[in-house]
């Protein structure tokens, strides 16, 4: 296989993996509904918590982690390429967040990118974990912690590589990822500035039909 056909290979097995939403699977199995109708509309394991519980929640995010991590494993530890590792990472986000088998409607992105930055560099993914409950600890807010988290993630992996410890193809995950959930996350980041984005277990209502 060529180099260039292992990186649409790994392209398109990201984005078909993180087309498989989780969070509405679990949904229709445990209570038949669609979580996309309650909360914060998404998919991921936050909203899945609000809607569903704690114990569908943590189905949800082991299954979003390992659509991140799968693709990139693929790439770098059986075909041996960091260019392969690096877009099918990519591409797992970009299929959670518009999902092909879901009318492109999914999640945020969140456990899908910590799954990626998991296998692209386990340092990197631990200095998140401890950023991100840090913050999780003191603040509550879920979308903080992502926004922020992630970025901690971000500036580690960039660290990483201009250190040359990382392949400098990770450097273009690292953009992706960390662009994609903080574009994700404009909403929330309005929420927070405006005092009204709501905290871990709050806002699990059924949503309320735009208007026609």
């Amino acid at each position: 296989m060529t180099a260039q056909a292992t990186v649409a290979f790994c392209g398109l097995l990201g984005y078909v993996l993180g087309s498989v939403q989780t969070g509405l699977i679990v949904g229709r199995i445990r209570r038949g509904i669609d979580v996309r109708e309650y909360g914060s509309g998404k998919t991921g394991f936050t909203n899945t918590l609000r809607a569903i519980g704690p114990g569908a929640a943590a189905i949800v995010l082991v299954g979003d982690v390992l659509k991140g991590a799968l693709p990139v494993l693929v790439g770098e530890q059986l075909l041996h390429e960091p260019w392969a590792a690096a877009i099918g990472g990519a591409a797992a986000i970009a299929g959670h967040t518009w999902p092909l088998f879901a009318g492109f409607r999914g999640g945020r992105g969140v456990a899908t990118a910590f799954g990626a930055f998991l296998a692209v560099s386990p340092l990197a993914a631990l200095v998140v974990v401890a950023a991100a409950a840090a913050i999780l600890a003191a603040t509550r807010y879920v979308s903080l912690m992502s926004v922020l988290g992630v970025a901690a993630g971000f500036v580690i992996l960039v660290g990483l590589v201009l250190l040359q410890r990382e392949h400098i193809a990770y450097l273009l995950f690292a953009f992706a990822a960390f662009g994609a959930v903080e574009l994700n996350h404009v909403g929330n980041i309005r929420r927070l500035l405006a005092g009204t984005e709501p905290k871990l277990g709050q806002g699990g209502g059924r949503r309320v039909p735009a208007p026609r």
